[in-house]
Formats: C-alpha cells, structure tokens, sequence
C-alpha cells in the first residue's frame, strides 16, 4: 500500500527557529507519523535569524529561480534545504531578499509589527504550493499550522483544485492562540486573489485580523485542530458551526489523535468546499 503523503507547513520549527510552542508540534508531530509509515515533507520561511551555516542549510538549484508574483510585483523565491539527521526529515526553507532577511521575524527591534506582514504571508502561501509541485509530490494531507499559513487552504480549494498535485489533498488546519494584536494591510483580501479566484473567495479576510485569517482558513479547510488554549471565544463558535471534524484542544497533545484525523480526512470522500 502506497504510503500517506504529509506536508507540514509552518512559520516556525525546532531547531531552527522557537517563537511558541508551535515549534514543538511541528518537530514532533512529522516524526511521530513518518514512524508510523507516512511519506513527510517540511516547508518553513527561512527568516534571517536562522542560522544557515550551523543548521547546514543550502540552496536547491533545481527549485530555486521561480518568481512569485505579489500586487504586479515579481518576487524572486529561493529554496534551501536542511536536514534533521536523527529523524531522517528534509525541511524545505522559502527564501526572499526583501522579505525575509531580518534580524526579526514579524516585529522590528522597537517592536513594530512590519508593515509587510500581510505581503510576507502571500508570498509564503503562494511559494509553498508552487515548491510542492516543483518537487512533484503530490501530498494526502496538507496540514498548516499558524496564522502565516491560513491562505493555503483557500488556495487549495480553489486556484489549484485541479491541479494534479493538489486536486486530492485534503487541508487541515491548526489554530494557535499565540497570533498577533494589530491588523495585517487592509488589502490584504484584494493583493491575495490568484487566478480562478474571486473577490468573494477573499472575502472574508478582509478584516485583515488573527480571527479573520482562522476564520478564512477554517472555511477552506477539511479538518481544524483547536491548538491553543486560550482561542477566542468567537472563533470557537465559528469552528462549532463549521460542522467539520476537529480535535479539541485536549486531544492534540496525542498524536495518536491526529492520525486517527488524518485516516479519517483522507479515507472519506469529502465534498469540495469551494
């Protein structure tokens, strides 16, 4: 039996870069389920304060040179690599002069939330699928975790619906409650349209806040996980009344639990959302 293709896509992983807990999770989560048989790759930023040269870092020429286009601009993505040696996983880092090489991830040194955050997060969602089918790999399961993330699963169900690396994944979605206060540019619901995409489809990140990113990828996603504890009280009505199948915030320390969700989204023969 062909083995379960997992893409983990995050903002953050142990070693190379620990802002929240959500790099605990995605370190251990891939490595619990490539034990239990599962094909895994690993997609991140690669922001300016990882360290290329001890986490042994280095550009795949054969991905690199794709541009990514943001509001008419063309954005060059370069991709490296790196290995985590006792787990036998490869972690794909995402590259960009402009947007990632700072000493900060997403606040400036006095604190100041980049005015670009919403342009760094296009460019991350839109480069991690273009990355995906570079590589020819065609994932079961697209997991993202974190607010950076919650355009893919849009993306997903609609731009690339069709297209044979993505037609048959199903998305899920992990909400942490350590997001960010501000708002993002309040165009970032018109700069995210990509083609086969309509103002609708943005629609509903137009707020441009945490909610509105889990919100947006919520409703383009297949399967939640409730992964922090403190999650707004409106967000966690909007999951209810989702009717999709999620794990409580109690049940996704296991990760028993999450690939008893992942057999569940791949097996069932689930209605496109789009």
């Amino acid at each position: 039996m062909a083995k379960t293709k997992l893409l983990i896509v995050t903002h953050e992983m142990s070693p190379f870069l620990e802002l929240t807990k959500i790099s605990e999770i995605t370190r251990q989560l891939p490595q619990a389920m490539q034990e239990k048989g599962f094909e895994i790759r690993i997609l991140m930023p690669r922001f300016g304060n990882i360290n290329e040269r001890r986490n042994r870092l280095h550009e795949v020429i054969r991905l690199s040179g794709m541009n990514i286009i943001i509001d008419d601009n063309d954005n060059p993505l370069i991709i490296k690599v790196a290995s985590i040696p006792a787990a036998r996983m490869q972690v794909y880092f995402l590259d960009n002069e402009d947007y990632f090489q700072r000493k900060y991830v997403f606040r400036d040194k006095e604190s100041k939330f980049y005015d670009d955050n919403d342009e760094r997060m296009i460019f991350f969602c839109k480069g991690a699928l273009e990355t995906v089918k570079k590589l020819g790999w065609a994932p079961d399961i697209v997991h993202c975790h974190g607010w950076m993330t919650a355009l893919i699963p849009a993306y997903i169900k609609t731009t690339y619906k069709n297209d044979p690396t993505f037609k048959n994944s199903k998305v899920m979605y992990s909400i942490y409650d350590n997001c960010f206060t501000e708002t993002l540019n309040v165009d970032l619901h018109k700069k995210a349209i990509m083609p086969g995409m309509t103002a609708e489809h943005t629609k509903i990140f137009e707020k441009a806040d945490c909610n509105a990113l889990h919100m947006g990828a919520v409703t383009y996603s297949d399967a939640i996980a409730l992964a922090g504890e403190h999650i707004d009280d409106a967000m966690l009505k909007f999951v209810k009344d989702s009717n999709k199948p999620t794990l409580a915030y109690n049940l996704t320390e296991n990760f028993e639990n999450f690939y008893s969700m992942y057999e569940e989204i791949s097996n069932e023969e689930l209605v496109s959302i789009a």
